[in-house]
């Protein structure tokens, strides 16, 4: 007699292999705990400031896409893993998050909350100069601004000494139908060890700033400017990889006609990772 197939599991049975599941998981969070409970006592980090560490976390995402398989969407893992990050970043060292709402209050809002969750404070301002202010007079804050347009040059302020910087570009997994997909810089300051370069932010005064000059510079970087009437010019932001470099970027200034009045480096981050349209990674 032919052996009959195995009946399959009941529903009853399975809901206790998820509830298994969901207690392991659980019980995983709360080792991670304790694990940033040593942690803090070993770093002492509550008085050496903000314990974000944007090269770390770059690592860690890639990890977490590159790995991910199955019907669970990869926002909801994206997310869960991002708000574990911020709140045991938050447990280690408290900070806030100020948003630039000027752009979008509901994106905002969203990126904010996407990325950092609900434990971490979330304090809205009307410009990006404010959110910016706002961080430099804290410890270990950190301010969202717009990484695609602006009213006003707030990155200026990032070129003096001991200013915060530009340490990461948000979403970091970046898709056509990212649920916070506003291009948000974040603004903070960090150990130098803890900072990830593959692109550098720069802040680039010009003058001659016209539509020709845009355009030749479009190809080469990502840039957000705003004109400057009195000097005829305009304050850039440019964000710049190994394969195009400042200098080019002053090169295709002066050859549209441009000059170059100051470049100060203002920050830097990891380079985004793409999920193309058909949910394959790359």
């Amino acid at each position: 007699m032919p052996q009959r197939p195995p009946a399959p599991p009941s529903l009853q049975e399975l809901r206790k292999e998820i509830d298994a599941i969901d207690e392991g998981m659980h019980r995983l969070l709360m080792q991670r705990g304790d694990i940033i409970d040593r942690l803090i006592q070993v770093k002492q980090t509550q008085e050496v400031g903000s314990a974000f560490r944007p090269a770390r976390e770059a690592a860690m995402m890639r990890d977490l896409v590159q790995r991910h398989r199955g019907i669970l969407p990869l926002d909801t893992v994206e997310s869960i893993w991002r708000v574990i990050i911020s709140t045991f970043t938050y447990v280690q060292a408290p900070f806030s998050v100020h948003a630039d709402i000027a752009v979008s209050e509901p994106a905002m809002r969203d990126s904010a909350r996407f990325h950092f969750g609900f434990t971490v404070p979330y304090v809205a301002h009307f410009s990006a100069q404010a959110a910016v202010e706002a961080v430099a007079k804290s410890k270990g804050d950190l301010a969202l601004v717009s990484a695609t347009s602006s009213r006003t040059p707030w990155w200026l302020s990032l070129e003096a000494a001991g200013m915060p910087k530009i340490i990461a570009r948000l979403p970091f997994v970046e898709r056509a139908d990212h649920p916070a997909a506003l291009p948000v810089f974040v603004v903070s300051r960090v150990a130098d060890s803890a900072m990830v370069t593959e692109v550098e932010t720069f802040s680039v005064r010009v003058s001659g700033w016209n539509a020709d000059v845009a355009r030749a510079l479009s190809p080469l970087a990502e840039i957000v400017a705003v004109p400057d009437t009195a000097f005829d010019g305009a304050a850039l932001l440019i964000s710049v990889t190994a394969a195009s470099s400042l200098d080019k970027i002053k090169t295709a200034l002066i050859e549209a006609g441009a000059s170059v009045r100051s470049t100060a480096l203002v920050g830097s981050h990891a380079t985004r990772y793409t999920v193309p349209p058909t949910g394959s990674k790359s």
